[in-house]
């Protein structure tokens, strides 16, 4: 467990650094699965998989920096009857290797784990060379391919489960940045559903990853001003809780998306989608706007981009002015 530094937009609660929780799961699964194994470039360290390595050296392969043979080494392993989880930069294993997610592994058929690590701006200060926003609306377009953004380490730890007994390829996006629990304990997780955290009929908020437990914060911000506010963990992308978003949206009348990543063709796109082919409902996307992020801290970047506590009761207040 590690805190990263967003002690100004997270809740003062324990930070927990997800890629922890994935690097344990590993651990367990392998232990009960000789099945599973891992592909990474080069990133044994970042992906935080070296107690993998030194228990099971035999069942980590690592290519180095060349990610479209690390996906395609994993389809062959795949191929062969065994069950790859393929961890990399979330940046560099999206845009360099999207060709071999699409081929080689969802239209191959083979159940490929993905873990994009670092996914966001959690490499704040490198910039936009490494930030991964785009990641999200580039795996939509591919069809057959699990997408989900957990949002807290008992969801991550779920999502590797998950994604071992699936009979498709599968995308794990994982942050570094420290995020506390939302989810409380013994959580029945299930795949493709937006779980409701928190009830409210005046304003839905509509987030995932490292956003929900801002979104909760808005939520609370929004109660002392009398706005009850419904809070849904958007973690899956594929396949998509169309029914939870729709429900609230005819039930409260206003939605707030929030991602880390562009809103276009993400989270905030796929609602808005939704909604506009099933429920026309006034909307405001919080996110990176079809922008190149800039260079600075996660924290700085979230406070810059309105995906804070701030910008959640600044959109309230818009969508709700004409009530």
């Amino acid at each position: 467990m590690s805190a990263a530094p967003m002690t100004e937009t997270l809740s003062p609660e324990t930070l927990f650094d997800c890629r922890d929780a994935g690097a344990q799961a590993m651990v367990d699964l392998a232990r009960a699965d000789e099945r599973v194994v891992a592909v990474c470039n080069d990133s044994v360290g970042s992906s935080k998989l070296a107690a993998f390595r030194d228990e099971f050296p035999d069942r980590l392969i690592n290519v180095g920096i060349a990610e479209q043979n690390m996906v395609s080494t994993a389809a062959g392993l795949a191929n062969g009857g065994l069950r790859p989880f393929v961890f990399g930069a979330s940046c560099f294993l999206t845009a360099r290797a999207l060709e071999q997610i699409k081929v080689d592994a969802a239209y191959s058929g083979y159940p490929i784990a993905f873990v994009g690590i670092s996914s966001g701006m959690a490499y704040g200060e490198l910039g936009p060379t490494h930030h991964s926003i785009e990641d999200i609306a580039w795996l939509r377009a591919i069809a057959e391919l699990d997408i989900v953004v957990p949002a807290d380490p008992a969801e991550h730890t779920w999502a590797f489960e998950t994604a071992l007994t699936s009979d498709r390829a599968t995308f794990i996006r994982t942050s570094r940045i420290g995020v506390p629990a939302v989810h409380p304990d013994g959580h029945d997780f299930a795949v493709g559903s937006a779980a409701r955290l928190r009830d409210g009929d005046d304003l839905t908020i509509i987030a995932n990853g490292t956003q929900v437990a801002i979104a909760l914060a808005g939520a609370e911000a929004l109660a002392a001003d009398g706005i009850q506010t419904r809070v849904l963990n958007g973690s899956w992308i594929a396949p998509f809780d169309r029914d939870a978003i729709v429900s609230a949206a005819a039930e409260t009348g206003a939605v707030i998306t929030l991602e880390e990543g562009t809103v276009k063709g993400g989270l905030g796109g796929l609602v808005a989608e939704t909604l506009a082919t099933t429920h026309p409902t006034p909307m405001r996307m919080l996110g990176v706007p079809g922008v190149f992020a800039p260079t600075g801290s996660a924290t700085w970047l979230f406070d810059h981009f309105g995906m804070s506590v701030d910008g959640i009761t600044a959109a309230a207040a818009e969508l709700l002015s004409d009530r």
